[in-house]
């Protein structure tokens, strides 16, 4: 009983740190709390006797149950876009929207949405490493590689990931700031205030799976497009800024999971022209990385 005890006291102290690192593995609050608590499971049927540092322990079983199941999922194509789309821009709400949406912006949409581009050794590699501070040897040991392969796992991941600093143009950053502000207008829901953001001669279009079967492909004109945008304002919660085949452009992606990306054009301060792609087909082929820090 007491062994017992002493036990979960170590596995109480380290749920947080334990659930905050399957969570980045996985993108999933569910799939995390799962893994966490096979993690327990292993824990009482292990000989910790033996165990010099019971939290590395914990966190090198709870590394191998997330490396099992992206590797389970990608064999399976899983869900690394999270298709069946009928209408992207109506984003449903599974589970505790609230809390999906509170836990996936503590880690970022964006960042959730290109770890699920990665292989699952080069996801596993990067959270540990550049999230965690995990070092490599550690880490070679969870994937079963040498120190040199996961140092150049993690060297991979980080190029998927980030957009290198040098590239962010001037331009860049004033679309950046162009397409921030389309945002925080369309979460208002004030026709007026999204269509300032809006060029007189503004064109929307989207894909077939974008919007519902009543709406048109194409829109034309600040006045129509800010009132579409604006029956649509609380997609905008889900949305983040990242770049989008090498522009800025917003991902919607409830729980981290990518239901929609919008590509913006930009001409003088305002939204010239945006697409809205939620074909799953198309997701996939989008080059989506994280924008640099400012």
């Amino acid at each position: 009983m007491d062994r017992r005890q002493s036990l979960a006291d170590c596995f109480e102290e380290n749920r947080g740190d334990l659930l905050g690192l399957a969570y980045r593995m996985l993108g999933s609050r569910e799939e995390a709390e799962d893994a966490v608590q096979e993690t327990w499971l292993r824990l009482e049927r292990a000989d910790v006797m033996a165990v010099r540092n019971l939290p590395g322990w914990l966190r090198t079983v709870t590394s191998r149950i997330c490396l099992d199941a992206l590797r389970s999922r990608r064999e399976g194509r899983g869900e690394r876009w999270s298709g069946e789309l009928t209408s992207a821009i109506a984003v449903p709400d599974d589970g505790n929207p609230e809390h999906e949406a509170l836990e996936a912006e503590s880690v970022g949409l964006a960042l959730l949405v290109v770890l699920n581009t990665l292989s699952p050794a080069e996801r596993v590699a990067f959270v540990l490493h550049d999230m965690f501070g995990v070092p490599f040897d550690e880490i070679g040991g969870i994937l079963d590689r040498s120190q040199a392969t996961t140092k150049k796992l993690a060297s991979r991941a980080r190029q998927k990931v980030r957009a290198p600093q040098e590239r962010h143009s001037v331009e860049a950053a004033q679309h950046r700031e162009v397409v921030a502000a389309f945002q925080v207008a369309a979460r208002t829901g004030d026709t007026g205030i999204i269509a300032a953001r809006l060029a007189p001669d503004v064109v929307r279009r989207a894909d077939g799976a974008a919007l519902p079967p009543d709406r048109p492909l194409r829109a034309h004109g600040a006045t129509a497009v800010a009132c579409e945008i604006s029956q649509f304002g609380g997609v905008a919660r889900y949305a983040e800024p990242a770049l989008i085949d090498g522009r800025v452009g917003l991902l919607v992606a409830p729980g981290g999971r990518l239901r929609l990306a919008v590509c913006f054009s930009v001409k003088n301060g305002l939204i010239k022209e945006y697409e809205l792609v939620a074909d799953p087909a198309r997701l996939e082929r989008l080059h989506i990385r994280l924008l640099p820090e400012r």
